[in-house]
C-alpha cells in the first residue's frame, strides 16, 4: 500500500509573543495579483492599510518563505475581500503564494489595540464557565487556517472549542473567566446517546 504523502508544515514566523494572526490567502482573483482573504480581524481597513506590512506563515520550502508582503489595497467584490500586495505582480505570482496565512509583528501589535483580541499568554489558565457552572480551564491555544481552538482542560479530558464570539461570547481577563455558550454534546454526551447506551445494555443477552 502507498504512504500518504506527508503534510507540508509551514512554521510560525517568529515575531515576538504579541503577534496576531489576521488573514489567511485563499484563492487569486483576476490577473493583476489580487487574492481573495479570510480575514481573522476585526479591524481590516486597519490591518489591510496600505503600506501595511504583513508576515507569511508558509513551508519552509516556499519561496516566500521568511519574506514579507506590503499591501497596496484592500478592495471588496460582492462582499468578498481582495488584497493587493506590491511584491505580487500577476495571477502567476498570486497562484504561488495561495494558502500563506497573514500576521503582524508584536511591534505593530502595540501600536494600536483590536478589540477582541488577546495574546495566548494571556487566555491559558482562565476558567471556563457556561453561566456560573465552571467547566475546566484552558490550556492551550491552537491556530487553524480556519480559526483558532481553545484547548480547555475539563475533569473528562480535553474538549476542544471554537474561539468564535457564537461559543465564546466573552473573554474578562480581570476576572480571569472565558463564557462560553457551547453546542449540546460539546462537553458532555448527548441524552439520546446515553439512552441509546442504555437500550442496548438492557437487551443484551445474560452470560451464562
Amino acid at each position: 500500500m502507498a504512504e500518504k504523502p506527508a503534510r507540508v508544515k509551514a512554521p510560525l514566523p517568529v515575531l515576538g509573543e504579541g503577534s496576531l494572526r489576521v488573514g489567511r490567502l485563499t484563492k487569486p482573483h483576476g490577473l493583476k495579483g489580487g487574492l481573495k482573504v479570510e480575514l481573522f480581524t476585526d479591524s481590516p481597513e486597519e490591518r489591510f492599510a496600505p503600506g501595511s506590512v504583513l508576515h507569511l506563515q508558509v513551508p519552509e520550502g516556499s519561496e516566500w518563505f521568511g519574506r514579507t508582503l506590503t499591501v497596496r489595497e484592500l478592495r471588496f467584490f460582492n462582499s468578498m475581500p481582495v488584497a493587493f500586495f506590491a511584491e505580487v505582480a500577476d495571477r502567476t505570482a498570486a497562484e504561488s503564494i495561495v494558502r500563506a496565512i497573514l500576521w503582524i509583528d508584536a511591534a505593530t501589535v502595540e501600536e494600536s489595540v483590536e478589540d477582541n483580541a488577546w495574546y495566548n499568554h494571556q487566555l491559558v489558565g482562565l476558567e471556563v464557565r457556561r453561566g456560573e457552572e465552571l467547566l475546566g480551564t484552558v490550556s492551550e491555544v491552537q491556530h487553524f487556517p480556519a480559526q483558532d481552538l481553545l484547548s480547555v482542560k475539563t475533569p473528562s479530558g480535553i474538549v476542544l472549542v471554537p474561539f468564535v464570539e457564537a461559543i465564546v461570547p466573552s473573554v474578562d481577563l480581570e476576572a480571569g473567566v472565558v463564557s462560553v455558550t457551547p453546542p449540546a454534546g460539546l462537553f458532555e454526551a448527548l441524552p439520546e446517546a446515553e439512552d441509546s447506551a442504555a437500550t442496548a445494555g438492557d437487551a443484551a443477552p445474560e452470560s451464562e
